[in-house]
């Protein structure tokens, strides 16, 4: 798809109708008048990620711009990262508190692997997000940080006809310590008391509404089952599971971008696609991104009903 341009913005598609890089936004002067966001949240359903260069923008200004979205969602470790310094953003670096680079095997290092398979931010909670925006305050040099993301939309829509049915009826369960367990199964074999308490499992069902009413796949390394109407746990569900997302992530519907330089800002809708980090090395120099989330408000932001959920047979 040729670039062109939408309302004084140039529009560089990366993907057919997945993923656009968006030039002409004047980001000091956020938060941004209404008219203009309406244009990028309609740019935004389109696309399903936005990539912006040279942004300039700092801490309040990305939380400024984020907030002109929806609502935010707090960082459930604030107390624990403070070097972002505001609990509307996620310190999703390779630095600790102190300045320094985070070290191989602690519990930090491990809890990022996770981020480096296939999910979509925050499904693991009852209540949904609905946009995640990262922005680079610091980029570790050429190949050495990338995002891939894969259209959940056309990865149902090819699936067959004769299929469809019997996924639309499945629910899947959540867990945020289930994609650490995979990521690294020996750290993860225990967990504190304060990690079991901070994050339940959520249940949402498989296939949902993009915001234009298409339908798509809501799926992540975060499942940890599925479910049929009735609540029976299906058998060989991590199988079905992993088959699902190996499709979603074929190379056609597929792209990677890389973190290019500071000001860097990626904004994805969690309703529409997956996505997932390129993984920490020791070699890696400072690489600084922080996220902020902002919470679904559409008619599928809560998940199953509870009555659905005190009938699972897990």
């Amino acid at each position: 798809m040729a670039s062109h341009t939408i309302k004084g913005l140039s529009m560089k598609p990366i993907l057919g109708d997945f993923g656009a890089e968006v030039l002409g936004v004047d980001w000091s002067q956020v938060p941004l008048p209404e008219d203009l966001i309406t244009t990028l949240i309609r740019i935004q359903d389109k696309y399903a990620v936005l990539i912006f260069r040279d942004t300039g923008l700092n801490n309040e200004r990305h939380v400024a711009f984020s907030a002109q979205l929806g609502r935010l969602e707090v960082n459930p470790v604030w107390g624990g990262s403070e070097r972002v310094g505001t609990p509307y953003l996620f310190d999703v670096s390779n630095i600790e508190s102190d300045g320094s680079l985070v070290k191989k095997d602690t519990r930090r290092w491990h809890h990022a692997l996770g981020n480096a398979l296939w999910h979509t931010d925050s499904s693991f909670n009852q209540h949904r997000s609905k946009y995640s925006l990262l922005l680079a305050h610091a980029v570790p040099g050429c190949g050495q940080g990338t995002t891939e993301f894969a259209d959940t939309r056309r990865a149902w829509s090819d699936i067959p006809d004769s299929e469809k049915p019997k996924l639309r009826a499945l629910v899947v369960e959540h867990e945020l310590w289930h994609s650490r367990k995979l990521a690294s199964p020996n750290e993860y074999e225990e967990l504190t008391s304060e990690e079991r308490n901070a994050k339940p499992p959520s249940y949402h069902k498989l296939v949902q509404q993009g915001p234009s009413g298409e339908e798509t796949f809501f799926l992540a390394a975060h499942a940890k089952a599925l479910f049929d109407d009735d609540g029976k746990r299906l058998a060989d569900t991590q199988k079905i599971i992993w088959d699902l997302i190996a499709h979603c992530t074929q190379v056609k519907y597929t792209f990677t971008a890389e973190w290019k330089a500071v000001g860097t800002l990626m904004w994805w809708d969690n309703r529409q696609s997956m996505h997932r980090a390129s993984p920490y090395t020791e070699k890696m120099r400072a690489r600084d991104l922080r996220r902020s989330t902002v919470i679904d408000d559409g008619p599928l932001a809560f998940g199953m009903p509870e009555s659905y959920i005190e009938k699972l047979q897990v």
